[in-house]
Order: C-alpha cells, then sequence, then structure tokens
C-alpha cells in the first residue's frame, strides 16, 4: 500500500510566512505550470500545481481582493516519482467562507492577474446549477487529438470542429466544476502513436521521456480550465498503464507488454502524485474513492479499477484481465464498506441527489468482454446504489455516447423517467483522445434509450430543483445539443 502523504496548512500572515517559510528566491524552476483546483469540503480548496524544481514549502497567497492577497497557506507537500520531470505541489486552504469567490497566486507565479476560484456550494443550498463531466479525455492538439491520424487510427476531427478541451472553456462557462472519472490524457499511447508513424520514433528506453511530454503538455493545455474550476477525477485504466495493453508493431513482429514499462509510469503512480482530492474529509482513500457535497446533491467517486471487493480480482490488480500489476491499496472489502457507510450517512433532506461516477460500465451495448463491461463491479456496486436509492450512476471506458433507461438487476424501470426507483444509467467516454471512438455492438441493449458512436462530446448535468435533473449530451464541435432528457423524482423541495 502506497504512504498517503498528509497535506499541512496553515492560513498565516504575509509576513509569519515569510519569516517562517519562504526564504528562496524565485527562479525559472520555481514558476507554477498546470494549476489545478479540487474542492476539500465546502470550506476548503486543494491548490496544486507542478514545478521542475522542488520546493521546500509551497505556498498560495489568497484574499477576497484581486489587490490585496493578504493570507496565505503553505504546506511540505512537493513530490515526485521515477521517471517525471516535475515536481507535484499540494496546498490546502481551510476555514473558508462557502460560495465565495477567491483569488489566489502560488507563491512565484508569473502571472500579473491573480487566478480565481469558488469554494462549494454548501449542502442544502437549492440554488439551480449545472457541472461538467468528460470522461476518457486526452492530448488535445498537433500531438493527441487533431486533424490527423496515423495509419490504423480513425475519426480525426474536422478542419473546423472544437475539440472538446475548446467546447469545455466555451460551452462549459457556467458550470461549476469539471468531473473527470478515469482515462487522464493517454500519455501512455506514446508507442502505439509512434509505430502508427504518428509520433517520430523513439527507443523504448526513450520511452518515458515521451509519455511525460505528452502528460506535460495535456495538464498545461487543461489549466485554462483547472486553475479557475475544480477539477474532480477518478482513477481509470490508463492511470495505472504505460501502453495499451498489447501493442504490436507489425513491421518488425514485435508484441510489447507491460514489461517494457518504467516504474513511474504504473500503478497509478502520476495519478496518486498529481492529484489530491476530498478523501481525507469523506473518509475515503486517496484519489481513488472519496465523496463531496455540493449544493442539493451528494456526489461519489468510485474505483472500478482495484479494491472491488466481494473477492473480485479487479481488472488493473495483479491477475485481473488487464494483466498489469497495480493495487490493491486498501484492505479486503475496504471500498465497499466505505460505500455502504457513505451512501447511508448522505441527508436527503439537504442532498436530495445522489450522483455515482466509476470508470468502467455494466449496462453497455458493448463487446460482452470483462475489459469492456464490468459483470463484476455491477455484482459489487449495484446491491448498494439499489438499496440506498442512487438517481444516476455516470461511466465511460467505452469510447461513445449512450443513455439508458433506469434499471435495477437488468429490468428497466416502467417508470422510465418519471419517478423511478432504479438509478439512471449514462455512459460516455467520447470526450475523444487520438485513437478515436469505439463503435456500438448492434443491435443496442433493450433498454438504451439515445446512442451516438460518431461524436466526440461531454455531458452537462444540471440541477434545478430537489426533482428535476436534466442530462445533456454536447458535441464538442459545435455545442450542439444532441441528446437531452430530464429526469423527474417525486419529492417535495
Amino acid at each position: 500500500m502506497g504512504r498517503v502523504v498528509t497535506l499541512v496548512s496553515a492560513a498565516l500572515t504575509a509576513s509569519a510566512l515569510l519569516a517562517n517559510v519562504v526564504s528562496a528566491s524565485c527562479e525559472n524552476g520555481t514558476i507554477p505550470m498546470q494549476l489545478r483546483l479540487a474542492y476539500a469540503g465546502s470550506t476548503g480548496m486543494v491548490v496544486s500545481w507542478n514545478t521542475y524544481s522542488h520546493l521546500p514549502h509551497p505556498a498560495v497567497h489568497y484574499g477576497r481582493d484581486p489587490k490585496h492577497l493578504n493570507r496565505i497557506a503553505s504546506s511540505n507537500v512537493s513530490v515526485t516519482y521515477p521517471t517525471s520531470t516535475t515536481y507535484n505541489n499540494h496546498v490546502s486552504i481551510a476555514d473558508l467562507e462557502p460560495d465565495t469567490l477567491y483569488y489566489y497566486q502560488p507563491y512565484c507565479s508569473n502571472s500579473s492577474v491573480p487566478y480565481t476560484f469558488k469554494t462549494s456550494r454548501p449542502a442544502g443550498d437549492k440554488t439551480p446549477y449545472s457541472i461538467a463531466v468528460a470522461i476518457d479525455m486526452g492530448l488535445m492538439g498537433p500531438q493527441g487529438l487533431t486533424t490527423r491520424v496515423g495509419a490504423g487510427a480513425a475519426n480525426p476531427l474536422g478542419p473546423h470542429d472544437n475539440n472538446t478541451l475548446q467546447s469545455l472553456q466555451a460551452q462549459g462557462a457556467g458550470t461549476d466544476f469539471l468531473w473527470h472519472p478515469g482515462d487522464i490524457a493517454y500519455a501512455d499511447y506514446w508507442l502505439k502513436e509512434e509505430i502508427q508513424g504518428f509520433l517520430p520514433n523513439t527507443t523504448i528506453k526513450d520511452g518515458a521521456k515521451v509519455y511525460e511530454s505528452l502528460l506535460n503538455q495535456y495538464y498545461d493545455e487543461l489549466s485554462v480550465i483547472s486553475a479557475r474550476k475544480p477539477y474532480m477525477v477518478g482513477p481509470g485504466n490508463h492511470e495505472a498503464n504505460c501502453d495499451n495493453g498489447g501493442t504490436t508493431d507489425k513491421a518488425h513482429n514485435i508484441t510489447y507488454d507491460v514489461s517494457i514499462c518504467m516504474p513511474g509510469q504504473t500503478n497509478f503512480t502520476g495519478f496518486r502524485n498529481h492529484f489530491r482530492m476530498p478523501s481525507a474529509q469523506s473518509g475515503g482513500l486517496e484519489n481513488f474513492w472519496y465523496s463531496f457535497d455540493h449544493g442539493m446533491v451528494h456526489y461519489v467517486t468510485l474505483d472500478t479499477e482495484t479494491d472491488l471487493g466481494h473477492g473480485f480480482i479487479s481488472p488493473d490488480e495483479p491477475g485481473g484481465p488487464e494483466g498489469e500489476d497495480s493495487g490493491p491499496f486498501a484492505v479486503r472489502n475496504a471500498q465497499l464498506n466505505w460505500l455502504k457507510k457513505d451512501l447511508a450517512s448522505v441527508d436527503r433532506k439537504k442532498t436530495p441527489w445522489v450522483i455515482v461516477a466509476g470508470h468502467r460500465p455494466w449496462y453497455v451495448s458493448a463487446s460482452n468482454e470483462s475489459s469492456t463491461i464490468c459483470e463484476d463491479c455491477r455484482e459489487v456496486f449495484e446491491p448498494l446504489f439499489l438499496e440506498y436509492n442512487v438517481d444516476l450512476v455516470l461511466s465511460g471506458h467505452t469510447h461513445f455516447y449512450e443513455r439508458n433507461a433506469p434499471i435495477a438487476n437488468f429490468n428497466i424501470d416502467p417508470k422510465e423517467l418519471n419517478d423511478p426507483s432504479a438509478p439512471w444509467y449514462i455512459t460516455n467516454g467520447a470526450a475523444g483522445h487520438y485513437d478515436g471512438l469505439d463503435s456500438l455492438v448492434r443491435p443496442l441493449q433493450n433498454y438504451d434509450r439515445y446512442a451516438t458512436d460518431s461524436v466526440y462530446g461531454w455531458s452537462k448535468l444540471t440541477f434545478h430543483n430537489c426533482s428535476h435533473l436534466t442530462h445533456e449530451f454536447v458535441a464538442s464541435a459545435n455545442g450542439t445539443i444532441l441528446d437531452t432528457a430530464t429526469l423527474f423524482k417525486d419529492r417535495k423541495c
């Protein structure tokens, strides 16, 4: 089990911090990049960023006035891993006002204008709001999803298409945060992209450098969003591997496997170092499983990759179907026991909506393989979803969009979206990455209500009140809403 680093943070006066913490001058290696935010309860925010140099005491200036950042929080968390070219710095700011705009600057920032964040809406706040959900989202641009592909790849962008990051910046401007439950950046595709002639060839030894370069490009791109809105993430299979399972170089008759992977690219190493999700506040585990309240919603992020419980060997664990060597990260049934306790503790008067996200789907029109459809996940999680009346379950992994009816044990709820008792299932792994989209398996499942495998896009969830929730599938290319549906729950607001 990996060491969990506890954030050490305190709000201090500027003079106290300068006297006790910050003494080094700002140099190129200390300039912040890849800024990202994460909720830490309704009165907290984690500010994270990367630097080329180790920071003994990462610090953040912040305040309510952009011209008067009169408070400072610091930590001793500046961590890296084998093969990484940067350090990940994390500072937790506590005792903030909920639903409040703050201005902030990491120490040594070269930006002349402070960044902003807004703290979480307090549980029980009935104000309507929207969030963005993007799953299976990789690097965009010349070395990622762009208007061309390599041999064997598919679905390039059209010459005038926006990619999903651009769409999230524009159409997602009115959303409170971005939720990304797994498969982040797809830097592990480096070898496949080289074999297909999309990237220049390197040696296997230099693969780690290519991996880190692609990863850093992705986080640099994303910072236009993640520096201003919380970026809440969960684990996917591409956080565990450094190569897409069994890449074959037909020209040289070589099939590679995970034995080529560098230590820093396996076992969720980058994922564990790069993020700090609110597991401490919710009793969860690192970035793997956690929950948080935001307004009238209780959000739950699950780990479908490891630690399933009930004796199941998870996809990324030793002996699992993916062939990786990742986890487990806790004692047996730890995630399952946590989920039961978490769902049982939800105050539905304050947070009537309960939304769960996990990377792998089980109700989906895809090939019936363990690497695609996670039947073990269904057997472990579905009984608790039914027992505690989970409203919506989001997943990705399959690179298309499919909205299903509410389902319980493969049975369609006869009420459909009109006050069902079963959870509503939506799979949207169409955010996009270099290798394109997957094909739906037809005929579609009988519980399917809308599906497309030809469009990149993301999900927008709007919570109108305690009884009405709308899901929209937004086409990234032009912002068109291709599918919309509203779930009604017969609750008194």
